[in-house]
């Protein structure tokens, strides 16, 4: 990033906006562990409502992140593309790994939300 280029239209930001959606790395780590059709990720997730997952899927397929793989009979599997696998393998694991070794400081350092 050169001194000339704003910050906000910088690949930083393009990249870290792959965060601020709360299920879009969860549906990359479902995903990370191969091809998976929409209710077998709907089970692997848990918790997420149809309506969140559709918005996820949507947001990760126009990011490259996913494909669509059609099926017989009519279904569709969802599975990581290159750049989804590089993101997964790369920095999502990295930051995994980050909160394994720092998640008890970090949630130690938040204020008690009292009763």
């Amino acid at each position: 990033m050169s001194h000339d280029t704003p910050v906000a239209d910088c690949r930083l930001r393009a990249a870290t906006d792959l965060f601020t959606h709360t299920w879009d790395p969860v549906v990359l780590a479902a995903l990370s562990t191969g091809p998976h059709r929409r209710h077998q990720l709907r089970a692997a997730i848990g918790g997420v409502s149809d309506k969140s997952l559709t918005e996820a899927l949507r947001r990760l397929l126009t990011n490259g992140l996913i494909e669509r793989h059609p099926q017989s009979p009519p279904a569709v599997e969802y599975a990581l593309t290159p750049l989804g696998r590089s993101l997964v393998d790369g920095p999502m694991a990295a930051l995994g790994q980050w909160a394994l070794d720092h998640g008890d400081e970090l949630l130690a350092a938040q204020p008690d939300p009292g009763p």
